[in-house]
C-alpha cells in the first residue's frame, strides 16, 4: 500500500466490540439479548480477570495451555474469550445463546501507484489485487488470489513506487491486463467459493483507504459502476482499537502485529504479503473473542460507518459491475 495509507486519518467511529466487558455477548446483539443468566456469569469472570496481573494472566493462559504472548490487555481478552466461549458453547448445548460468524472474511490489501510527494490532484491507480480467505469456523487461511495491474493514466511507475511496494515494471505491470479485467477474474474467484450464495462472507481492509479511495477512483478511471459486493467491508484498524482498547496511534500493521505479540511475515507494502499478516491479525482477534463485523461502507460516494446495532449482513454475491457509459 502507499505511504499515504499509514497516515489515513479516521473519524471517531462506533464502539464495536466494547460491550464485551459490561456484557459479554457478540457485537450484533443488543441489550436486550443479554437478559440471559449466561452474561452474568461472564461479568463475574470478567472481573476477577480485571483484576489479574500480568504475571497472573500469562500464568493461568498457560495453565489453560492458551498463547501467552502479547501485551496485558491482549492476553486480558484472550482470557475472557476462553471463559466466554466455554459458557457460551455450554448455554448453547441447552438451547440458549450463541456467538454467530461469517463463514468466511476476505481481507484485500491493493497496491497503487504513488510518487514520493503525491501532487493534491494525483490519481492512485491500482497496480496489485491480492485477497486472502479465512475461514471462521476452523480459523485458518485458506485460499488467496493475486493479480497484477496495468495502470492507464501512469502507466509508468515511479522509482519510489517501484522500491515501495517491490512491484517492476516490465515483468509485472506491462505484462498486466487493465483493471476491468482483473475485476472479473476476482470475482470469478469469489465466486467459485460460493461466496454470498452458500457461505456468508465480508470484506475485511486495514483501513478506509482501500475501498473509498482506491477502489472508488479506479472504478471512475475504469468507467466501471462501484462494485456492490465491495460497498461494506470490516475495518480491522476501527475493530482492533475498540476490542482492545488502545488509541488511533497503536492500529498501524506493524503495531498490531508486535502487541498480539506476532512478527511481519514476508516483504512490507507487498499486497499479497501485507494481505496474508492482516489475516494474521483477524485469526488472532478472532481467537481472543472478538466478532469482526462490518463497520464501515460506501454510499452516494463517501464513506460511513455502519452503527453496531445494525444488523450482522453478508456481503452479497459478487457480479462484475456494469459500465459507467
Amino acid at each position: 500500500m502507499s505511504n499515504k495509507k499509514e497516515e489515513e486519518k479516521e473519524k471517531p467511529c462506533n464502539k464495536a466490540c466494547s460491550a464485551e466487558d459490561s456484557a459479554p455477548g457478540s457485537t450484533g446483539q443488543t441489550n436486550s439479548d443479554f437478559s440471559h443468566p449466561v452474561y452474568k456469569e461472564i461479568a463475574v469472570t470478567n472481573g476477577h480477570i480485571n483484576r489479574m496481573s500480568q504475571n497472573e494472566l500469562r500464568k493461568k493462559l498457560a495453565e489453560l495451555q492458551l498463547d501467552t504472548r502479547g501485551v496485558k490487555n491482549v492476553m486480558k481478552k484472550r482470557l475472557k474469550s476462553h471463559y466466554k466461549r466455554q459458557k457460551l458453547m455450554q448455554t448453547a448445548a441447552e438451547g440458549g445463546v450463541t456467538d454467530t460468524y461469517y463463514d468466511y472474511i476476505c481481507v484485500v490489501d491493493f497496491e497503487a501507484t504513488c510518487e514520493v510527494d503525491n501532487p493534491s490532484d494525483y490519481h492512485h491507480e491500482i497496480i496489485e489485487f491480492p485477497m486472502v480467505l479465512i475461514n471462521t469456523h476452523t480459523l485458518e487461511i485458506v485460499d488467496s488470489f493475486r493479480e497484477y495491474v496495468k495502470p492507464e493514466l501512469n502507466p509508468q511507475l515511479s522509482d519510489f513506487c517501484v522500491k515501495l511496494t517491490g512491484i517492476t515494471q516490465q515483468k509485472m505491470v506491462d505484462k498486466a491486463e487493465p483493471f476491468p479485467a482483473v475485476l472479473e477474474r476476482a470475482v470469478a474467484w469469489l465466486q467459485e467459493r460460493e461466496l454470498g450464495t452458500k457461505y456468508k462472507y465480508a470484506i475485511l481492509t486495514d483501513g478506509s483507504w482501500d475501498m473509498s479511495k482506491f477502489l472508488n477512483i479506479q472504478c471512475q478511471i475504469s468507467r466501471i459502476r462501484y462494485p456492490q459486493f465491495a460497498k461494506k467491508w470490516i475495518n480491522i484498524r476501527k475493530a482492533y482499537r475498540n476490542f482492545y482498547k488502545v488509541s488511533r496511534t497503536q492500529t498501524k500493521l506493524s503495531t498490531m502485529l508486535e502487541k498480539l505479540g506476532l512478527t511481519y511475515n514476508g516483504r512490507p507494502h507487498c499486497g499479497l504479503d501485507d494481505s496474508r499478516n492482516i489475516a494474521r491479525i483477524a485469526v488472532r482477534m478472532l481467537q481472543d473473542g472478538c466478532q469482526l463485523r462490518v463497520n464501515e461502507r460506501m454510499h452516494g460516494g463517501k464513506m460511513l460507518s455502519v452503527p453496531s446495532s445494525a444488523a450482522v449482513e453478508g456481503a452479497p454475491a459478487p457480479h462484475v459491475p456494469h459500465s459507467r457509459e
